[in-house]
């Protein structure tokens, strides 16, 4: 039950999180949300039983930013839908590459980093793309911001389909 995921539903039904049982269950016993769907049993303390909720509402509405996407490894596949930005080959094993390396002064930025297969990685080697005779296929930038980006790269549970817009 440690791993089991809770949608969280801002008061208006739009989603908000994704969160733990744990937090999910504080949350209904504190009275600060309601259970919307549940599907999957109980859980028992000594004293009370807890019905495990699949989807919960928050009672009052939360007003959240939305943030930049953090530069990460996976963030930057993710971006690059796992393909080699140099010839275009889809591959699972694929390294970062600076386009213009960091020692010829190139920053640890989202506009210059891309997805790289390590064939083109060490075709490449410290040089610019240009240096070494090679294009991008697409030019690096930051992802837009996006409030449900933490829907797209994570299996949603049939219980959840019908709180989030864009799947049917």
């Amino acid at each position: 039950m440690n791993d089991a995921r809770v949608l969280l539903l801002n008061c208006n039904y739009t989603p908000l999180n994704i969160c733990g049982v744990r937090r999910a269950i504080v949350l209904l016993d504190r009275g600060k949300a309601e259970l919307l769907e549940n599907g999957r049993g109980e859980l028992r303390s000594p004293t009370t039983v807890f019905t495990i909720p699949s989807v919960i509402r928050l009672i009052y509405s939360v007003k959240r930013p939305v943030f930049g996407r953090r530069l990460s490894r996976r963030e930057a596949f993710l971006r690059d839908r796992y393909t080699c930005q140099y010839c275009g080959s889809a591959a699972r094993e694929l390294t970062l590459d600076h386009v213009v390396p960091r020692h010829k002064g190139g920053l640890h930025s989202w506009e210059n980093v891309v997805s790289a297969c390590t064939v083109c990685n060490h075709r490449k080697a410290g040089r610019t793309p240009q240096e070494a005779n090679m294009r991008l296929l697409r030019e690096p930038k930051a992802p837009r911001p996006n409030p449900y980006h933490m829907f797209h790269s994570r299996h949603i549970r049939d219980e959840w389909r019908k709180f989030i817009p864009w799947v049917e």
